[in-house]
């Protein structure tokens, strides 16, 4: 039982009756999370999942909703996406059972961000949880056994149930891959060719750390250019993916519309190509290495509201940095470096934007996947 990040924040707002929502892939821990919250509380579970709560929620009177309600103060409901329309029925509890605590999770931000923004405008506290966050992994079993584990979580990522079965991560992953990653996707989504979605994560993932172009996906793939933008859009709201910008200011030959794409978590990266070789055997193993960076970065900045914005920069002339952070008018910028070999940055971009340049590699890593509050 991992204790994560956003626990603390979650419990923090008890009592201020707005609902509190936590979205995120399925499987990350969330239902595990609110459980722990509720843990001390008498509460009513509803689970989105069984047919009979989804009749139950959808669409019912304020009379039906104090009959289920009973005297509970506190509610939970997981898995909201199920429930069409369900923002409405949450905003009647808010506004006409001033003594409820809602609870929410969703398992991903397709329908569930569009049915419950509006009608809960005002009216919620909503967190993201991602897999195990470096941070939290290293909180429960200590610095000295999560640094030895961390070729195993370059590997398998940071899936709880990837974790809590040592010795099984591979069938593990198969299974989270195949029973829950494209579940949402095309439950909520008008994708046709499940088989294109197939072919587009494994073009990802074999380009992780390299600049994406939507016209040499589209030629690879076999499909147009907007439906490449169209699928990946999805991918990033199943929280299977996420991208990065091009980093552009003030300099004539930088590059401004690149992107590159990174995966929230290296295990379902490295099940979708089907390559679990130890780091030692990889030619990939660079990209590994950037794709945990970053995405354990995002996790940090999102969990702790730094505000900062992420990026990369590249030049025409090829001159390029693994990633630039913007936070509060000042520029970092930091290459990655699985080996302790040291790495030049441009001189025209650290004058330019008064940048400092950093080199993250095995030695000092800490301090960029873990931000001191």
């Amino acid at each position: 039982m991992f204790v994560r990040t956003i626990e603390k924040l979650i419990a923090e707002k008890f009592g201020d009756r707005k609902a509190i929502i936590v979205v995120g892939a399925r499987q990350v821990g969330k239902t595990t999370l609110l459980r722990k919250v509720l843990d001390d509380k008498r509460y009513l579970f509803l689970d989105a999942d069984d047919p009979s709560t989804r009749s139950l929620l959808q669409s019912p009177t304020t009379e039906q909703i104090r009959t289920f309600l009973s005297d509970f103060k506190f509610v939970f409901l997981d898995e909201a996406q199920r429930i069409p329309g369900i923002g409405l029925t949450l905003k009647i509890i808010t506004d006409q059972f001033k003594g409820v605590q809602l609870f929410v999770s969703g398992s991903s931000s397709f329908d569930l961000g569009n049915a419950l923004n509006e009608p809960l405008t005002g009216r919620k506290w909503e967190y993201e949880l991602f897999p195990v966050s470096w941070e939290e992994y290293e909180s429960e079993i200590g610095i000295i056994k999560s640094e030895q584990q961390l070729e195993n979580r370059l590997l398998f990522g940071f899936y709880p149930e990837v974790i809590n079965n040592q010795g099984k991560e591979k069938e593990t992953l198969k299974n989270l891959v195949n029973s829950y990653l494209y579940r949402d996707i095309l439950t909520f989504t008008d994708i046709r060719k499940p088989e294109i979605i197939d072919k587009l994560l494994q073009a990802l993932a074999l380009q992780v750390g390299n600049e994406v172009n939507y016209n040499e996906l589209s030629q690879l793939i076999g499909v147009n250019k907007i439906t490449i933008q169209k699928y990946i859009d999805i991918l990033e709201k199943g929280y299977i993916v996420f991208r990065l910008n091009s980093f552009s200011r003030n300099l004539r030959n930088e590059i401004k519309q690149n992107r590159k794409i990174y995966f929230y978590d290296n295990g379902i990266r490295n099940m979708i190509i089907g390559d679990f070789k130890p780091l030692d055997l990889r030619m990939d193993k660079g990209a590994l290495w950037e794709n945990f960076l970053v995405s354990e970065r995002l996790k940090q900045n999102k969990y702790k509201n730094t505000f900062s914005r992420m990026y990369f920069w590249r030049t025409v002339q090829q001159q390029e940095i693994d990633y630039v952070e913007e936070c509060e008018g000042a520029i970092s910028a930091y290459e990655f470096k699985w080996g302790n070999s040291r790495a030049r940055f441009p001189q025209r971009f650290l004058e330019n934007y008064k940048a400092s340049g950093i080199v993250i590699d095995r030695n000092n890593f800490r301090k960029f996947v873990i931000i001191k509050e």
